[in-house]
């Protein structure tokens, strides 16, 4: 079985008719055309992703999800910049990570610093280091197994699933590994409950974060992750900020 036929039987859906919108009973439309024809359809404000000539457009995302990214795009790109890693980028933003058969969106991507010149000002080509997807009522099919398919094939580094979903609240995290022949592994956590990135060594999350009502803050959060480091940090910062305004 070829990738593109493995990946085309997971994603396998009823199509309208050329051209036509029509609702999906989750709220997303669903429009058929070229991905050029995308490109040219589409813009900055426009969350929409590409998949075997159809184009998927969702719908605006509850509060709970605006929250909990928000928060992990704060953690992760201060734990970027901490370390010099790359960059961190939050949807709406192509990656087109299989071309001629699909472009996501993701939620939440980083891009390695050695990578960063696949990073252009319209998408990111090729597969980034970390994507992280944020489950909704409308996307578990999605995220759990489309794009874990995708993402494995395409040579994302790392994935994280994030299922705020009240009835779940889970998080799973895959990671390429040499010994899977580049396959993806499920990672378990750490005896604390915590799960560990290999795409920004040293970054750790801990899922009750993410169930917190309010969300702590991202510097509460990286001060657990880096203790002193980020301490130093932060005081060279304002140190700078000082010497700015004089």
């Amino acid at each position: 079985m070829t990738q593109l036929t493995r990946l085309t039987q997971l994603t396998r859906m009823a199509r309208p008719a050329v051209g036509e919108r029509e609702p999906a009973p989750t709220g997303e439309r669903r429009l058929r055309m070229s991905y050029e024809q995308f490109l040219e359809w589409s813009d900055e404000d426009t969350h929409a992703e590409w998949v075997n000539g159809e184009v998927i457009v969702f719908m605006t995302p509850v509060i709970r999800h605006q929250r909990i990214n928000g928060f992990l795009y704060s953690l992760i790109s201060r734990f970027a910049d901490l370390f010099n890693l790359g960059e961190v980028v939050f949807a709406p933003f192509e990656m087109r990570h299989l071309p001629g058969y699909a472009s996501r969106e993701p939620d939440l991507l980083f891009v390695a610093r050695e990578n960063l010149h696949r990073l252009t000002r319209e998408r990111l080509e090729g597969p980034a280091d970390l994507v992280i997807e944020i489950v909704s009522p409308s996307s578990a099919k999605r995220d759990y197994q489309e794009k874990l398919a995708e993402y494995e094939q395409s040579g994302v580094g790392e994935y994280w699933v994030i299922d705020p979903r009240p009835e779940w609240e889970q998080v799973r995290v895959y990671q390429r590994t040499m010994e899977m022949e580049g396959c993806y592994q499920a990672v378990l956590p750490d005896p604390s409950g915590r799960y560990h990135s290999a795409a920004l060594p040293g970054l750790w999350l801990r899922p009750e974060w993410l169930w917190r009502e309010p969300l702590p803050a991202a510097d509460e959060a990286m001060l657990e992750v880096c203790g002193e480091a980020y301490i130093r940090h932060l005081a060279e910062r304002m140190r700078r900020e000082r010497l700015s305004d004089q």
